[in-house]
């Protein structure tokens, strides 16, 4: 999304014992304990953050592998990796990259990872490693000049999408059946009509997510209804589903979303602008997206990174610039828990859940 701030498209404590590495009757527990009661040795679930030696580059991007395992993906062409749950971060940045703006990464371990750059024409490129970043390999550049890539999204570790903002008035679909190590643009006759001034924002890397073999769904904003594109089979046909979170502005939309299987979702986003207020800023479905109902109490802010707490069938993180939040009840209500600023968040099975911004801001979900 080609717009300011967005681009065209902190570690504090938390001060609930209701932050999600927990799960089940786990969670359910800690949430009802008042905080008197608990054993004054047990700290609360916590951003911790990492230093990631980079307070020039803000990240968008990010991979969570494990506990252990993340990748990073910034401003100025920046790629980092850790492997020791973020005490020490290796620059793995492609070579000649600095011009480039990298919004989304995709990593399936911790050699093999596949980052998308962002902009108009040229600029918008996606390039892959099998070796830890040690080497990178281009896979695609884009040679449209009314193309505009924002995020991709894996199924697997072989088929993925990426999407770019309409051209020809329908959103652009990128389509990989071997790794990101090459890509086709998809046929557009199944891909709904976009709407006047509708785009993506790359925000966080979250605009494009998957859930199973073949479910994708597609996040928009700037238009005059914020929408959610769904489509059941790898991206060749769409259905489109109108959201509650306010539009009618280029700055308005849907930012994240976030599904636990092919029918639980969360969407969240706002207004990007500080000084704009962001209400009903977050929505669900239990539908596959067909429809959404808007969040009974729902951030306060702009949200631009949302994530499901892992093994959890009610509980996720949302995040954006002037905070966290969390919802143990499936998105109905929202409750701020952390106010550092981070754009994006990811969690994996293994109870690891990572955040990251700008100024270098790194952190992983502590208890």
């Amino acid at each position: 999304m080609r717009r300011s701030g967005i681009t065209r498209r902190s570690g504090r404590t938390f001060r609930t014992v209701a932050a999600g590495v927990a799960c089940g009757a786990a969670l359910a527990a800690l949430t009802a304990v008042p905080a008197q009661a608990r054993e004054p040795e047990r700290r609360a679930p916590h951003w911790e953050l990492k230093d990631s030696g980079t307070p020039e580059v803000r990240f968008r991007g990010l991979s969570a592998v494990s506990r252990n395992t993340a990748w990073l993906a910034g401003t100025e062409g920046t790629v980092l990796r850790t492997t020791d749950g973020g005490g020490t971060w290796r620059n793995v940045s492609p070579p000649d990259a600095g011009e480039l703006q990298f919004r989304d990464v995709e990593a399936f371990d911790a050699r093999r990872a596949v980052v998308l750059a962002i902009g108009e024409g040229e600029a918008s490129r996606v390039y892959r490693t099998d070796d830890g970043g040690a080497t990178w390999t281009e896979s695609f550049r884009n040679t449209d000049a009314r193309a505009f890539y924002d995020c991709m999204t894996f199924f697997d570790r072989r088929h993925g999408l990426a999407m770019s903002d309409p051209v020809d008035g329908r959103f652009r679909i990128l389509s990989t059946s071997d790794g990101g190590r090459s890509w086709e643009v998809l046929p557009d006759d199944g891909m709904p009509a976009a709407l006047a001034g509708e785009a993506g924002f790359a925000a966080s890397g979250q605009c494009l997510v998957a859930s199973g073999p073949k479910d994708v769904w597609l996040a928009t904003g700037g238009a005059a209804r914020a929408r959610v594109l769904h489509s059941r089979d790898r991206g060749l046909t769409w259905t489109a589903s109108d959201t509650p979170i306010p539009a009618g502005d280029p700055a308005r939309g849907v930012f994240a979303l976030a599904f636990r299987d092919r029918t639980h979702g969360l969407a969240v986003g706002g207004d990007y602008r500080p000084e704009q207020v962001s209400p009903q800023a977050a929505a669900r479905t239990h539908e596959a997206g067909h429809r959404w109902q808007p969040a009974a109490t729902p951030p306060p802010a702009y949200r631009s990174g949302v994530a499901w707490l892992p093994h959890s069938r009610t509980a996720a993180l949302a995040v954006g610039p002037t905070g966290t939040d969390l919802t143990t009840d499936g998105g109905r209500t929202w409750r701020t828990v952390d106010t550092g600023s981070y754009d994006t968040v990811d969690c994996t099975p293994d109870l690891g859940c990572w955040a990251a911004g700008e100024k270098g801001r790194v952190a992983r979900l502590e208890s």
